[in-house]
């Protein structure tokens, strides 16, 4: 058996990696780095000759007008006149490409290979071998999920298993009882911080009395069934909680159930016909027409992401389109709402045990690129927010949206269904994914839960996919989940609810190595990999369909009406549990909140205020508006994500003249509607918790679709909270009372809610054991019917002599139907909705777009019809605050005051924006396009 090294390098000028390599060293304080070259390493063995590795090379690694591809025989490396470091992962980290070259090699004919990846750094100047390993450790190699080696790395090739029993055998089936008889309090939450179970002392106590009630220890497999089945992440048990809530004026009220009396009852109050499903399956389902429904729903990813921001990221993307294939949809569409600390961040400030927010930022916009672009599915929105409160715990929201023909998802497996899995197998890398995630940070984290990171594999994906959409048409499925965080504990238990019982024998599940026990089995989230209730007379034909697929099925139990799930190995009950002890075992939280008195002031919203307080240099307060990070183009990272992919998507990140104006909103035309010109809008509403960002948040992702030309009557929105630890009464406070003004949001706009996620205890402890609490973050999804896409319209200025308007929404549902209307009559040329930005903006980012003028003559707030004081007003306020409830529009005819539009100035063919309210020839704001651009893009002297 010959063992091969491939050696893929980009030609210089196109090492883009080895740039950003010198440039993060420097930001180390490593100024001896003149250059980096990085290459891909492939290793490859089996019986191959030195032909057989050239044609493997010359037919599927090279490319000679990007790189250079050589290969030797292990052992036989040539040195290089460098410094060198090569970074492998650890085994049992999924190695995505390693399996596609092994896959790929035997469609070319060649023999049977193994394969497995690394990269290498050679690094060039004047560095002392203590600085070549301080990079290693703290640029090059993520220690969570990677080692590596200075010079050469020896690669850790990992077998492929084809028989399924022995492989379990080679265990020992090892199930141990863990007697929680006589443990005291201290000795109970000792074995659940030991264990990773995140269970409370409560929960723990609840265990035992029901173990000791049928007078025996449990499982192992049980212990960590129920600990995943009751995890803040699968319950959600903080927003199911009885909750003794303070007001700030100190009356109490009792909250029974948060997302119940909140969220939920706005959304059975408007009782909107045509929402199909909402909080009750893996996605909320909305009419699209008469014959196809769509399907919205967006996770949370944000632990993973913080300890291995490429794997984390990526799985996050490939479990939110798993969410959309488990309710028999495809997925058209992807979007994500990223937040970083800030990017120039002083490495001496950094919370020990965590990357630096640019290195957790270039590997999220990597993880959320790489899946979508490789699945072939648009990235088409989302949003980027920085703030030093998420430097050790970023947030990675991940959203996708799916298309069903009506009615075509089976909703309930019956007893004697088979239990069958089909697509990825089942290793180490991803246990504790469930507990994990329901616990805080801390500096040591890394080295505790490193399984609990995953790599995705989006090509298997993409297949399972087909064979879901085809299973569906089929109706070979009767019902069907993702496997979660929580493994087959989690898709499995929750699917035996409805036939009320299951029977599994883990000897049957496919591994990706040998050395797993039982509970690992059981609990490992393994990607790309499906649950699904088949009747026995279709599980020929499943198993055919997913033979023609290449994607692997398997039985490994059935579904019974016994009340009980029962796990097996080889034959022998490794664990035994009642469904009703599982759902209902659960002690419920009581907890205390108290609404913060002061008014919560983020760094950004502190920016923001201190702008428009600013009375001094208004040209230089825009151009600081516009080049702020939230605020400028997101285009480095956009441009890596392919937003056109299956050709539907109508309205872009980008529009105008020259693709750089940000969108309000996205538009697409699904594919499988040729026979109409309808479509849909996306748009995204952040903000973190002040003490009325609840109302804001939905109003930004509303206002984002009807900019577009959404039905105003046609829009549902989806919530995801991302908050600190909610034991703490003042965080608690705030969560209730942001999620109370959501909801009073969303029942004004009569806009439903049909899904959402909670992530919570986003909290670091550093090692002095001080926990410090994330920004909370409210994230609304809207996704609205466009009626007619041919009549969608974009923010971008048009034409010279064009009006401008500003329309103000506040308490006036009306409105929001006036200019729908305009909209459908031709009569709007461009509109774009005013938030944290300021009106400013809007207007800059308007002319950015159309590469137009803007000269404004009259003021946000002047009724045409009466003489207006600019004295009496504030102008930098009206002009430079959060009016996040105003649409600025650029209308095609003087519009009639019986629209009640605020007339503020004309587009002209003068490329500068001049905002003079007060028409005395001192414009407020006097600025060229060309700086506005330069500002937005942060060039030039505005590049930070």
């Amino acid at each position: 058996m010959q063992h091969y090294r491939i050696v893929r390098t980009p030609h210089a000028a196109l090492d883009v990696r080895g740039h950003e390599v010198c440039q993060s060293a420097r930001t180390l304080g490593v100024d001896g780095l003149s250059e980096a070259r990085v290459s891909e390493l492939l290793f490859v063995r089996g019986n191959l000759s030195e032909s057989d590795v050239t044609r493997l090379c010359d037919t599927l690694l090279a490319d000679p007008a990007a790189h250079s591809v050589t290969f030797s025989e292990a052992g036989n490396s040539p040195v290089a006149n460098s410094h060198s470091v090569e970074v492998a992962y650890l085994p049992g980290v999924m190695d995505p490409l390693a399996l596609q070259l092994s896959r790929a090699a035997q469609q070319i004919g060649l023999p049977t290979i193994e394969a497995a990846t690394g990269t290498r750094y050679e690094l060039y100047g004047d560095l002392t071998t203590a600085q070549i390993v301080g990079l290693a450790e703290r640029l090059l190699c993520n220690a969570t999920v990677q080692r590596y080696a200075l010079g050469t790395i020896e690669p850790k090739f990992i077998t492929s298993i084809n028989h399924r029993t022995d492989s379990l055998k080679s265990s020992g089936g090892e199930v141990n009882l863990i007697s929680l008889t006589g443990l005291d309090n201290k000795g109970l939450q000792a074995l659940s911080k030991t264990r990773l179970l995140s269970l409370s002392l409560d929960e723990m106590r609840a265990i035992r009395a029901h173990f000791e009630s049928i007078d025996r220890a449990p499982t192992d497999v049980e212990l960590e069934t129920l600990a995943q089945t009751w995890s803040e992440h699968c319950v959600h048990k903080t927003f199911k909680a009885i909750i003794e809530y303070t007001n700030e004026h100190g009356q109490v009220e009792i909250i029974d159930g948060l997302l119940k009396s909140t969220i939920r009852a706005a959304t059975e109050k408007i009782n909107a016909p045509w929402v199909r499903s909402a909080f009750v399956d893996n996605a909320g389902i909305i009419a699209f027409d008469d014959n196809w429904d769509l399907s919205f729903k967006v996770e949370t990813h944000n632990h993973p992401s913080a300890l291995e921001p490429f794997g984390g990221a990526n799985t996050g993307v490939g479990g939110v389109i798993r969410d959309i294939m488990g309710v028999s949809a495809r997925p058209i569409a992807i979007t994500d709402v990223l937040c970083f600390g800030p990017q120039g961040l002083p490495h001496d400030q950094l919370p020990a045990g965590t990357l630096h927010p640019r290195r957790v930022k270039e590997g999220v916009v990597a993880g959320v690129a790489d899946y979508g672009n490789k699945l072939g599915i648009p990235t088409v929105a989302g949003a980027v927010y920085y703030d030093p409160g998420y430097t050790a715990n970023p947030l990675v929201f991940a959203g996708c949206v799916g298309i069903a023909p009506r009615g075509s998802h089976p909703t309930g497996a019956n007893p004697g269904d088979y239990v069958i899995v089909l697509g990825g197998r089942t290793g180490r890398d991803g246990l504790h994914g469930a507990t994990f995630s329901s616990d805080a940070l801390a500096h040591d984290t890394g080295q505790i839960a490193g399984t609990a990171v995953q790599i995705g594999n989006p090509i298997v994906q993409k297949d399972v996919m087909e064979v879901i959409v085809r299973a569906r048409d089929a109706k070979l499925y009767t019902a069907i989940t993702d496997c979660g965080a929580g493994g087959l504990s989690s898709a499995v238990g929750e699917m035996a609810e409805h036939p009320n019982g299951v029977d599994v024998e883990l000897a049957d599940v496919p591994l990706k190595y040998p050395g797993l026990v039982p509970w690992e089995i059981w609990l490992s989230e393994a990607q790309e990999r499906m649950v699904l209730a088949v009747n026995p007379v279709n599980w020929i034909a499943l198993r055919e369909l997913c033979a023609d697929w290449d994607v692997e099925a398997t039985r490994i139990g059935t579904f019974t009406d016994s009340g009980r799930l029962i796990v097996r190995s080889h034959g022998k009950p490794v664990a035994d549990l009642t469904l009703a002890f599982m759902k209902d075992g659960l002690p419920r939280l009581r907890l205390k909140a108290i609404r913060p008195k002061a008014e919560i002031i983020s760094p950004y919203q502190k920016f923001l205020s201190d702008k428009w307080n600013d009375t001094e240099n208004h040209n230089e307060t825009l151009l600081s508006l516009l080049s702020h990070p939230n605020i400028a183009s997101k285009e480095d990272i956009i441009r890596r994500y392919d937003h056109e992919v299956r050709g539907g998507t109508v309205i872009k990140p980008f529009v105008g003249r020259f693709n750089d104006g940000p969108s309000d909103a996205a538009v697409l035309k699904p594919l499988e509607t040729p026979e109409h010109n309808m479509g849909f809008a996306l748009g995204i509403g952040i903000a973190t918790y002040s003490n009325h960002t609840g109302f804001d948040a939905v109003c930004e992702a509303i206002n984002n679709v009807i900019a577009v030309g959404a039905d105003p009557h046609r829009i549902a929105i989806l919530d995801n909270f991302c908050w600190g630890d909610p034991k703490n009464p003042e965080q608690l406070g705030a969560l209730v009372d942001i999620a109370k003004r959501a909801a009073e949001s969303a029942e004004w706009h009569q806009t439903p809610f049909i899904s959402g996620k909670d992530s919570l205890n986003n909290t670091y402890v550093d090692k002095d054991r001080s926990r410090l609490n994330i920004p909370g973050a409210l994230v609304i999804s809207a996704i609205g019917i466009v009626p007619d896409v041919t009549k969608a319209i974009t923010m971008d200025l048009k034409t010279p002599g064009n009006r401008i308007y500003a329309l103000n929404c506040t308490g006036q549902e009306d409105r929001y139907d006036m200019l729908f209307g305009l909209m459908q009559h031709g009569l709007i040329a461009a509109c774009h909705d005013v938030c944290d930005g300021s009106f400013a903006v809007a207007l800059a980012e308007m002319c950015i777009a159309g590469q137009l003028g803007i000269r404004i003559t009259h003021h946000p707030m002047e009724n045409p019809m009466k003489t207006y004081d600019p004295q009496k007003e504030r102008l930098t306020e009206w002009w430079f605050g959060v009016m996040s409830d105003y649409f600025v529009v650029e209308a095609k005819a003087v519009m009639s005051p019986q629209y009640d539009l605020q007339y503020l100035g004309e587009v002209t063919e003068n490329p500068r924006l001049i905002i003079d309210p007060a028409r005395e020839g001192k414009p407020l704001i006097d600025l060229p396009i060309s700086e506005l651009t330069a500002a937005y893009k942060r060039e030039g002297k505005y590049a930070q």
